[in-house]
């Protein structure tokens, strides 16, 4: 199983950027997905995550209405658009994958998330 983020880059504030996490050795029957995004110097925190069952969770209330994530199966890509960014959005981007049942409609709990990508780095500048 391989993820790997690209995208990132440096935006301005109030511009949109689209991240993309590409996915290799898996299908997203059998996995949820999620984004996740580290703040220098703060803990990495879950923004959002879609379930094998395509089922979309926000957790990150900072970017609820302004981040929206979605895949494409055929593709086997997962997508973070961006936007309204604001200088708090920078940090590094991580998509992680997590195991579950065919069809689950819930995500789980983050200890499951056992993939990662290498991270992609957004700089957002006021």
């Amino acid at each position: 199983l391989q993820l790997v983020e690209s995208g990132g880059g440096l935006v301005q504030s109030g511009g949109s950027l689209t991240l993309s996490c590409r996915a290799a050795g898996f299908t997203s029957d059998y996995h949820a997905i999620s984004w996740f995004h580290q703040a220098p110097g703060k803990e990495r925190e879950q923004i959002s995550c879609i379930s094998s069952a395509g089922n979309k969770i926000d957790y990150a209330a900072s970017m609820r209405g302004r981040f929206a994530i979605y895949r494409d199966t055929a593709q086997n890509t997962l997508y973070l658009q961006m936007n309204i960014v604001k200088p708090e959005d920078t940090g590094v981007y991580y998509c992680a994958a997590a195991e579950q049942s065919k069809r689950n409609d819930y995500c789980p709990e983050l200890s499951a998330f056992g993939s990662w990508g290498q991270g992609t780095q957004v700089t957002v500048s006021s």
